[in-house]
């Protein structure tokens, strides 16, 4: 399907579009054709279409090009991510496996380097253990412990949720300072520790099982437990370090957001883009159903709402990347995208009628995928919160909502 917006426009710069193209091409004709196959049957990304991302740099968007990756910003990451997502919400969620997490790679400045140019190639890839069984929105609440002990950190306690947590190189673990002196707010402080371990299995000390999940296949989302898992210490490099943990993690949310409203827009355009062709194909009653207004009407209702998610992800990573604090923005595009997902999703699987409700097409993986842009990065409700925040003030009283 042809965009609205085909020319060079204040967002889409010739290198834009090359780069969109890039990434539209090979969704089309390498990540698309896996996704139809594997998905079905849960299948995981296989190693060699990560390498071929990793050649055309797709893990190196954000990394600086002194550090071996395009060193380009939020917005041509989007544009990325919105073509992967098309084909495959999983493929368009590894990239962040090394956009989001090169600032936690372990080591000296010389290792990290190294590993940095790895990442970028798509050779050294990260997961994140942030919520845990009885924390998920609320981060600041994490009870998994990490002690000093001689050289090394001992971490102790479960998590939930880490996707990759088998096939990275490292996971980054959000853990709550044993012994450390407790702040104003009644809490101790929090610090992030990067666990390597070999690619394939978890780390030596760390059990777990892979969550049953509706949807988001192509790789395993895992329960895990950390028993005494010994890490070597290493001298803090960043906020993460220093007993910032959770407040490092909430100011990278902002491009994770904006990530998640790509994958949303990419979600509802593939359906879009399915349930197009198949009303020009399905004929009922003597001609195709694409000839009835009530699918017309659907079909120009949904192009409207992607279009305008689309350009209001334009306007957000544009601020981002101009350093200026879009805070409100972003859960704005996070809360419209993701809801716009769904409702264009189910609209395009209506459209295909029975034939939406089996795996023969694209259209119901889609819809699966997108329900769940409505969970995590936060969810709807908590994007709700904090615009409304913004907007009038936090509640006298927080408890009483």
């Amino acid at each position: 399907m042809t965009d609205i917006n085909t020319e060079t426009t204040l967002y889409l710069t010739e290198e834009r579009l090359m780069m969109r193209d890039l990434a539209r091409e090979f969704t089309l004709n390498e990540v698309l054709p896996i996704a139809n196959q594997l998905d079905p049957i849960k299948g995981d990304i296989p190693r060699s279409l990560i390498d071929k991302m990793g050649e055309l740099g797709f893990f190196g968007i954000m990394i600086p090009a002194e550090l071996g990756g395009l060193g380009l910003g939020a917005f041509e990451y989007c544009l990325v991510a919105e073509e992967l997502a098309r084909g495959w919400m999983s493929v368009s969620s590894i990239i962040a496996r090394g956009n989001g997490l090169y600032k936690s790679i372990p080591g000296d400045e010389e290792e990290r380097a190294e590993k940095t140019k790895l990442m970028a190639a798509g050779q050294y890839l990260g997961a994140a253990a942030l919520s845990e069984p009885s924390t998920g929105s609320d981060l600041s609440g994490v009870n998994c412990r990490a002690r000093r002990d001689g050289d090394d950190w001992v971490i102790t306690g479960n998590k939930y949720w880490c996707t990759f947590a088998d096939g990275a190189d490292f996971i980054n673990v959000l853990c709550r300072l044993d012994g450390a002196e407790v702040s104003e707010g009644g809490r101790t402080p929090t610090v992030t520790i990067a666990v390597e371990k070999p690619r394939g299995v978890l780390p030596d000390g760390v059990t777990g099982s892979p969550i049953p999940k509706i949807g988001y296949f192509g790789w395993k989302t895992w329960e895990l437990h950390f028993d005494a898992v010994r890490v070597p210490y290493r001298p803090p490099v960043s906020d993460a370090e220093t007993g910032r943990g959770f407040q490092a993690t909430a100011e990278l949310l902002g491009v994770a957001r904006a990530h998640t409203a790509a994958r949303s827009i990419g979600l509802a355009r593939g359906a879009l883009e399915d349930a197009v062709a198949y009303a020009r194909e399905r004929v009922q009653f003597g001609q195709p159903i694409s000839d009835f207004q009530a699918i017309r009407f659907k079909i120009a209702t949904m192009a409207t709402e992607i279009e305008a998610a689309r350009q209001l992800m334009y306007y957000v990573c544009s601020q981002i990347d101009a350093g200026r604090d879009a805070r409100t923005e972003i859960s704005m595009v996070k809360l419209f995208a993701a809801e716009m997902s769904e409702r264009v999703t189910s609209e395009a699987l209506q459209i295909l009628g029975g034939a939406g409700y089996t795996t023969h097409f694209a259209v119901e993986r889609y819809w699966r995928d997108a329900r769940l842009t409505k969970i995590f990065e936060g969810t709807s409700e908590i994007q709700q919160r904090i615009v409304a925040d913004i907007l009038l003030g936090k509640p006298t009283r927080r408890g009483s909502n």
